[in-house]
Parts: structure tokens; sequence; C-alpha cells
């Protein structure tokens, strides 16, 4: 079994009261990711996402285009160096 990779994004622009979190919940479960989506007090939707790279990868692509209702200006990621311990994906 191959190491797991954590990812934490940042995003911003339209990001908030536009489906953003659900999208993103949905695209992970998919993926076989799990971590978490929560809006921060700045208007951005932080995304932490741990599985195989190319999971992560898929992610971030589809992080960059968001929603239909989002309209993403900004995402910049962290590499984490080591997983944490989650299971399934949170949306709270």
């Amino acid at each position: 079994m191959s190491k797991a990779h954590a990812v934490r994004f940042l995003i911003s622009g339209r990001v908030v009261g536009v489906g953003f979190r659900v999208f993103v919940r949905r695209k992970a479960l998919a993926l076989g990711l799990a971590g978490h989506a929560h809006n921060l007090a700045d208007g951005k939707v932080e995304v932490l996402a741990v599985g195989e790279g190319a999971a992560i990868e898929a992610l971030a692509r589809a992080l960059k285009r968001g929603p239909l209702l989002a309209r993403v200006d900004e995402l910049t990621r962290v590499v984490l160096r080591e997983a944490p311990r989650t299971e399934g994906f949170n949306t709270g």
C-alpha cells in the first residue's frame, strides 16, 4: 500500500454561499479522498485532502473550476509532511 499524501488548499473568490463545500465533498468522496472543506472567517474555503497523489491532483483540477455559481480567483496549496489521520470527508 502506498503512503497517503496530504495537501491543504486555500481557495478565494466567490466560494461561499455557492455550494462550494458540497461540490468539494462530492468530488473528494468520488476520488476516494478523506479530509474536510471549511469556510474561513476571511471568506476563503480551506480544503484538506488526504489520499493518493493522483486523486489529490484530480481534486486540485476540480477546485480550480469549482461549481457552476462559484468564481475561483486564487488557489494555493501546501503539501503537508505527514498525513493527518482522518476518515470520511467533512464540510462542517
